[in-house]
């Protein structure tokens, strides 16, 4: 894996000196543009703004300092090293910005900007993901494999004004990683205009996107700008992309490739400044083998795909994006709620078909029936619990089944399972509760497997007892009902009426 190419800005009054450090930069591959005054920095960064900034102290420090000031006005946070330190020394540690990084030594050696580069690229990071929040982006949360994937995918392609085509089920945060290649784009202070093209009739679709001039229709009154001349200098994410019919498909390619649309009802071209991103849970290539999707606009949209991880894939993500969609509902005024260990557990091992929406809805819902309060198992929804039980649920129930598991301590001890006692022996043979003849002269009993035989039977009396209601025969048994549910599940007992 090569050494990723980043651009560079070099401040320095003496130029001979500007391009030794020039040549170790693009020695290693690195872009780096040279500016001999703070206004030449202007147009280095109008270009294309930097991933780093060296900035070369002098004599007169006031020509650095003026750098210094203009680079943060220009890139806010950006990461700065200053060179040549002799004369940066003179200058207290407390008048530097906080984004002066450190100070690298001249002449330029190629390991130790490697290793500058290495603490630049970790500011950046965190400059990122203060850019998206300021810019009103929600955080695209997880620490898995895939999403760490996902978001250097975002990192590589943010900068650019490729297209991009994000896929991956519906409720994986589709949006929200569109929102988030716009924070942190060149595009990020124009509008970021979403529109779900499934939601719309296909009759409305074309008036939604390009609008209309007044009379263009039935019902049109006035004049109407469209989506894509809302989004002009921003961003426009289509949304649902597989569901537009093949009429607007072919209208939309026309945009994507003349970087022109008209209103409907007019015949005046206007220019489309707008990055386009698109998102589908369908299977795009599928739809084209269909005729249901045209293959030219897939390619023009499939620039740079993204895809989304289920939640189901990544479990390990639960505890964070828990934390996180709390947190959003305790800084709306919704209240608050707390999982435990347990409730996270079962959590970890439901399938999510809804994917994180499904996630938010519960934490939401729980917050409102357990406000302020620590949700344990049997309180998550009946869904979760039919179909992940309560296995691991909580010690109680483990230790329950342990103790029953283990040998009676003294043979003059009767013990009780369940409420029916086991009787003493004299050594020989012996009927328990339930008539089950043990011959200790042959080997003894698999006690184990005695208790499971004991508790099945127990279980279905109750059941018997109780016409079949699991939560009665709970009751009876002093047993949770989820417990008494994992149980059923274990032995494979039906309730009477299934039977």
């Amino acid at each position: 894996m090569g050494v990723r190419v980043v651009h560079v800005v070099i401040f320095d009054e003496d130029r001979e000196r500007a391009s030794g450090v020039e040549a170790v930069l693009r020695f290693q591959d690195h872009e780096a543009v040279v500016c001999s005054s703070p206004e030449s920095l202007d147009s280095a960064f109008a270009a294309r703004e930097p991933a780093l900034a060296l900035l070369a102290g002098a004599a007169d420090e006031a020509g650095w300092r003026a750098a210094l000031e203009r680079v943060n006005r220009l890139a806010e946070d950006l990461p700065v090293f200053l060179l040549n330190p002799d004369a940066v020394n003179r200058v207290a540690a407390e008048s530097l910005t906080a984004n002066v990084l450190g100070t690298l030594d001249l002449p330029l050696r190629q390991q130790q900007f490697a290793s500058a580069l290495k603490q630049a690229m970790s500011h950046n990071t965190g400059r990122r993901a203060r850019q998206a929040r300021k810019a009103g982006a929600p955080r695209l949360v997880g620490e898995s494999r895939a999403m760490r994937r996902v978001q250097k995918l975002i990192d590589q392609v943010a900068g650019t004004d490729a297209s991009v085509l994000i896929l991956g089920e519906s409720g994986t945060g589709k949006e929200v990683v569109a929102q988030n290649i716009h924070a942190l784009s060149e595009r990020c202070n124009g509008p970021f205009v979403p529109i779900n093209c499934g939601a719309i009739p296909p009759e409305l679709l074309e008036s939604e996107l390009f609008g209309h001039e007044k009379g263009a229709f039935t019902g049109a009154i006035t004049a109407r700008q469209g989506r894509f001349e809302l989004a002009q200098g921003g961003t426009i994410f289509l949304d649902e992309i597989g569901d537009m019919s093949p009429n607007m498909q072919v209208k939309l390619l026309r945009v994507l490739q003349e970087r022109t649309f008209e209103r409907v009802g007019s015949n005046k071209s206007m220019e489309a400044d707008v990055r386009v991103l698109a998102a589908t849970h369908r299977d795009l290539e599928e739809r084209i083998r269909d005729g249901a999707f045209r293959e030219d606009l897939f390619y023009r949209l499939n620039v740079f795909p993204i895809e989304m991880p289920p939640l189901r894939d990544r479990p390990g993500d639960i505890p964070v994006l828990v934390e996180e969609l709390t947190k959003r509902i305790e800084d709306d005024g919704r209240g608050s709620v707390q999982m435990s260990p347990a409730t996270l557990s079962t959590l970890s091992r439901y399938e999510w078909p809804g994917n994180v929406r499904e996630l938010a809805n519960m934490i939401e819902r729980l917050a409102i029936t357990c406000p302020y309060g620590e949700v344990v198992v049997e309180e998550l929804p009946e869904k979760i619990l039919r179909e992940v039980g309560d296995e691991g649920e909580d010690t109680a129930a483990s230790q329950e089944e342990g103790a029953a598991a283990e040998p009676l301590e003294t043979p003059s001890e009767a013990a009780a399972v369940n409420g029916h006692a086991v009787p003493e022996t004299n050594g020989h043979a012996a009927s328990d509760a339930n008539g089950l003849m043990v011959d200790w002269a042959d080997g003894g009993i698999d006690l184990r497997e005695h208790l499971a035989d004991l508790e099945q039977r127990l279980i279905r009396e109750a059941l018997q007892e109780s016409d079949g209601v699991v939560a009665q025969a709970a009751k009876l048994l002093h047993l949770r009902r989820t417990t008494l549910v994992e149980k059923l599940r274990k032995y494979d007992i039906q309730r009477p009426e299934e039977a």
